[in-house]
């Protein structure tokens, strides 16, 4: 079968150009999505604790300073997730200091609750005292499944309502963010 006669090929300029073009764009594209990539595995963690800490300034309105704040509850889930996004049983969040703070935020994309996957596992450390309560919100997870953990944390504090009352602390502790 003969050659269509007005049938060429692409010459090696041509070539050159398209992958040229190509290159431009991959080059452009992989570091915006991996740095997208990295962005989204902060937001749960941001979101959580400051929902957290926005449920446990709400909670103490109205109490005394040595009541400000629910009883500490450990890890939830107990180990966070290795690499991957997991669904927790039922009853994971059943904890009396979850339901008090709100959390997880039911009806939001952060609902762990009603079987929303998620890398983190939260917890929430209360202290107690006559003068001032604190509390101490953190998030923990593997982000990558090599047994080192990420760890955010976000602080508040709560005094009598003369010198301020309950308080969120400015910033988030952060420790091996992208592990």
């Amino acid at each position: 079968m003969a050659p269509h006669p007005n049938a060429r090929g692409f010459s090696a300029v041509e070539i050159a150009a398209g992958f040229a073009i190509l290159g431009s764009l991959v080059a452009v594209a992989v570091p915006t999505a991996v740095r997208e990539m990295h962005a989204s595995r902060l937001v749960e963690p941001a979101e959580g604790l400051a929902a957290i800490a926005q449920g446990a300034v709400m909670y103490a309105t109205g109490r005394s300073v040595a009541d400000a704040f629910p009883h500490s509850v450990g890890l939830t889930p107990s180990s966070p997730p290795r690499g991957k996004l997991q669904a927790d049983p039922p009853g994971t969040w059943s904890d009396p200091t979850w339901r008090a703070l709100g959390f997880p935020i039911p009806g939001s994309g952060f609902d762990f609750a009603a079987g929303e996957p998620h890398a983190f596992a939260f917890s929430f450390d209360s202290v107690s005292g006559a003068a001032r309560s604190t509390f101490v919100g953190a998030a923990h997870a593997d982000l990558d499944g090599d047994g080192t953990l990420s760890t955010f944390e976000i602080r508040g504090h709560a005094v009598s309502p003369a010198a301020g009352g309950a308080a969120v602390e400015p910033g988030i502790y952060v420790e091996s963010e992208l592990e």
